[in-house]
């Protein structure tokens, strides 16, 4: 049994690394191991990705010392305060249903409730509500994480405009594809890869540390995808043409954070500005330069210089189902946008954010909407971006 075990996993290994499946005819892995005669440069090599996880580590670290040190201090000169919701008054039979049951009992649920504690339905109502802000992350904790992103989507944008603006294949995708996959991998590009690859495997990690949010699931599967694409990206050498996925995916993240950081400061008119230069960036760039520049050479460019093989539909595949989500969230962008114009305003993230103690602070609040809050359900649709990183909170 054991040697039948060990024989299926050998043969799955070795069908796994099929050069076949990874690269036109008559390339093999050792073909990559070779370093380019020319320059001494080197070719991506799968073992290379394992370097991702020490950045993550060393990431997630900085991160914990950045929110500490910069963020913190940044966040109380803008009197955003580090306050903890009002825990909810500890009763089991109420925990057991919040837990077990339901977060948001209905009518009839209430009323039992009432009977069997002799508690009014209002105080019940508010119980629930307490307890569940107590699983929320507080305005103070969201700067943190916001302030963290918007550093990194900058510093990384930057960094990946300032090295791909001086690329030939910048200029001309049909340069992502001649002489593939013997493209010599440069340190900078390297560099670039690697540490976008980490982000995404620190977003991994820290989701099992952070307060959970709502769309943990989606968020999860969207990390997940995200390091697929960028690992098998560079372990067959497209990551010239992966590099410019990632550059263009990046162009709206920071805007974004700008938003956030602004909504929690309670800068109204900037956030709203901001918000509106995000949709644009996010709309051009998702559907107008993703598709008709990086899609056609992936598609078309690549297939009549290199002609397809098996993992060349497969990437196309996933471009394009990341061309699917972009609609996707596009279409919520520009709901939640036009919903805001309709109300004249843009207003706070509700999916987050403490929910109000009584009923009259509800629909004063209720008020004040706008647009990244102007549907909890649209903002917990277009929560995650895949491959780029995560467009919006994670919350």
């Amino acid at each position: 049994m054991a040697a039948a075990a060990a024989a299926a996993a050998a043969w799955l290994w070795s069908g796994l690394w099929n050069e076949r499946f990874w690269f036109p005819a008559n390339v093999s892995w050792a073909d990559l191991e070779r370093e380019d005669p020319g320059t001494g440069a080197v070719y991506p090599r799968p073992r290379h990705v394992l370097a991702a996880f020490p950045v993550a580590v060393g990431l997630f670290a900085l991160r914990q010392l950045f929110e500490r040190f910069i963020a913190r201090p940044c966040a109380a000169l803008l009197n955003i305060q580090k306050c903890e919701p009002r825990r909810a008054q500890p009763n089991a039979i109420l925990e057991k249903v919040f837990t077990s049951i339901t977060k948001c009992p209905d009518a009839r649920r209430l009323e039992g409730l009432s009977k069997q504690l002799d508690w009014d339905v209002r105080k019940i109502q508010r119980w629930f509500r307490h307890r569940r802000n107590q699983d929320k992350p507080s305005t103070h904790v969201k700067f943190c994480e916001s302030m963290w992103r918007l550093t990194f989507y900058f510093s990384i944008f930057t960094y990946g405009l300032r090295i791909l603006w001086l690329s030939p294949w910048f200029w001309d995708t049909r340069q992502c594809w001649y002489n593939y996959p013997f493209q010599p991998l440069s340190s900078s590009l390297y560099y670039y890869y690697i540490v976008e690859l980490a982000f995404y495997w620190s977003l991994m990690f820290s989701q099992f540390i952070d307060v959970q949010r709502k769309d943990f699931l989606i968020m999860f599967i969207h990390h997940l995808s995200a390091i697929i694409l960028l690992s098998f990206s560079y372990m067959n050498n497209m990551v010239r043409v992966g590099s410019l996925v990632l550059l263009i995916h990046d162009a709206s993240d920071g805007i974004l954070e700008v938003a956030k950081l602004t909504n929690y400061a309670k800068y109204q008119r900037v956030c709203d500005a901001t918000f509106v230069l995000f949709c644009v960036v996010f709309i051009v760039t998702r559907l107008g330069i993703y598709p008709f520049w990086l899609l056609n050479t992936t598609l078309f460019e690549s297939k009549e210089i290199i002609g397809p093989y098996p993992s060349w539909w497969l990437f196309n595949g996933l471009l394009l189902i990341l061309q699917v989500l972009n609609v996707i969230w596009s279409y919520f962008i520009i709901r939640i946008a036009y919903k805001a114009l309709a109300r004249g305003k843009v207003s706070k993230d509700e999916r987050s954010d403490v929910e109000s103690s009584s009923e009259e602070e509800d629909v004063t609040s209720s008020n004040r909407k706008g647009v990244l809050s102007s549907s909890s359900n649209d903002t917990s649709r277009i929560n995650g971006h895949i491959t780029s990183g995560q467009w919006a909170e994670e919350e």
